[in-house]
């Protein structure tokens, strides 16, 4: 079978800015080759089982030559694989794109070009700068800032740029900023011309330092700016303080960890990601089958004998659903039962099978379901409680004190997932970690064993370190764990502790840089 391979531009960091195309590509492919500028997030849509390859390219430290990567991505086509090579950016703009499509037109490998949004137009605009506008300018130029200046005969024609009046746009330039501002100066552009610096453009740790051509070397260099950078030079520069945008959101600048299972952090994940957070993924659970289906599947066959099903959660639902259908049933075996829920989350999840659940309590946790039972006479009434295999024991009894008879019986079971502890205990190390994250008491557990079994050095650990909790249970466990929590959630939902969390830092400084 004929392999083939697409040549994708991954977009210039937010991993928002891929294309549907690119992500559908993704998501299709056996091998998945990425560089060092593709964003981590964009791995989850590959599919399960496909291989992922990173290859580097960062400035000056490939892990393969543009050679290997070549033949790597040959190879595997020559196999019959499908292969989805990520370039950050577009793949055509300095992204030597065109060198790998040659090489596999060459060994007459199908390929298809997929566009990226490069960074030299992403990093400019999320900084506020319009690269073009009728007031300033009506052109640009991209130019690589990887030949240095100061060769003898340089390819770049640098009287042009300096007297042309348009924008001027270099890519991995820092490194020969100097020796760039000396040519243009020299060529006759005024030094007193805007120029900014945008690195990693359109992710939370984007950073921006405007000066004008005299200055900018200087004020790069006490900034302790590196790549990868993109250098904007014009004076399109100058409407930044009017419309930057991206570097005033509420948790810009923050780095928070997610404990949450990696299944279910891609919402809360995203809702940090909008505030400007740079969130770390740092799942401590993760959601499992039971190690045995006979009880459940049994309850299954017996639907109609019970008045109510209960879930208090998304993943009770989930998997629920997943063994109804896998037993050959569906949603019509409910026919004759009433639902009740806790929370929102789950009465949404609930209402994707098409049934809208008779009791959502107003607050969310278990003790507000037993309130919402109040007005319902339970004696005798047969009560299915799918959940966790390791759930709080007090809803069961409540109920059974309340005349139900109830069937508490594991639909999943959630399990340590200590997998993030390598990039975890660097950072906290470091001092990167703003806030970490705790949404049911699983997860706090979980993350006090990726810590140091010794008290006093994992206090030292979150010595600065917020925590957040998504409501007052979690919270009564970190508490119990040795942890100082800073935020409990007033609503126990994932949007009232992204409220809560951006309360929290609104009007605080970011210190670290």
């Amino acid at each position: 079978m004929a392999g083939k391979v697409y040549l994708i531009g991954a977009g210039p960091g937010d991993p928002g800015l891929i294309t549907v195309k690119g992500t559908e590509c993704i998501k299709k492919a056996d091998v998945v080759v990425y560089d060092y500028l593709a964003a981590d997030q964009l791995l989850h849509h590959c599919r399960q089982g496909a291989e992922t390859i990173y290859v580097g390219k960062k400035g000056g430290d490939h892990t393969l030559s543009q050679e290997k990567i070549n033949e790597l991505i040959t190879d595997k086509a020559k196999q019959g694989l499908v292969v989805a090579r990520l370039k950050g950016g577009d793949p055509f703009i300095f992204g030597r794109g065109g060198e790998e499509a040659e090489i596999l037109a060459k060994n007459g490998i199908t390929f298809e070009i997929v566009p990226g949004v490069t960074s030299a137009i992403a990093a400019p605009a999320y900084a506020g700068i319009p690269l073009t506008h009728r007031k300033h300018t009506a052109s640009v130029s991209f130019v690589t800032g990887h030949e240095d200046p100061t060769k003898p005969h340089s390819s770049i024609n640098w009287q042009a740029l300096a007297q042309g009046g348009g924008t001027l746009v270099f890519l991995m330039g820092v490194k020969n900023l100097p020796g760039i501002a000396a040519r243009l100066i020299e060529n006759g552009m005024s030094p007193d011309t805007p120029v900014a610096l945008v690195r990693w453009g359109t992710t939370p740790k984007q950073r921006t330092v405007t000066g004008t051509l005299s200055d900018i070397v200087e004020k790069v260099k006490k900034a302790g700016l590196t790549a990868p950078c993109v250098t904007v030079i014009g004076n399109v520069v100058s409407l930044r303080d009017a419309i930057g945008w991206f570097e005033s959101k509420p948790l810009f600048g923050r780095t928070i960890v997610v404990t949450r299972a990696r299944a279910q952090a891609s919402e809360f994940t995203r809702a940090l990601s909008s505030l400007g957070a740079e969130c770390m993924e740092c799942p401590t659970i993760r959601v499992s089958a039971p190690p045995d289906f006979s009880r459940l599947d049994s309850a299954i066959g017996a639907l109609s004998s019970y008045d109510w099903l209960v879930f208090t959660s998304v993943n009770g639902v989930e998997w629920f659903f997943r063994r109804l259908y896998e037993t050959g049933r569906d949603v019509r075996a409910l026919c004759s039962i009433k639902t009740a829920v806790i929370g929102p989350a789950t009465q949404k999840k609930l209402l994707e099978f098409g049934i809208r659940s008779d009791i959502v309590p107003e607050s969310y946790r278990a003790e507000s379901i037993i309130d919402a039972f109040g007005g319902h006479d339970l004696e005798g009434k047969k009560v299915l409680l799918p959940r966790a295999a390791e759930a709080r024991p007090i809803l069961p009894e409540e109920l059974a004190r309340m005349g139900a008879v109830v069937d508490e019986i594991p639909a999943y079971v959630t399990v340590e997932d200590n997998r993030a502890s390598e990039t975890l205990l660097p950072a906290l190390r470091r001092g990167e970690i703003d806030m970490v994250t705790f949404t049911s008491s699983s997860t706090v557990i979980n993350f006090r064993k990726l810590l140091p079994e010794d008290e006093k050095q994992a206090r030292q650990l979150m010595e600065n370190v917020a925590v957040a909790s998504i409501g007052p249970i979690t919270t009564e466990t970190a508490q119990k764990q040795g942890f100082k929590v800073d935020i409990t959630a007033s609503v126990y939902t994932i949007k009232g502790l992204t409220d809560a969390i951006t309360d929290y830092f609104s009007g605080q400084q970011v210190l670290k840089q």
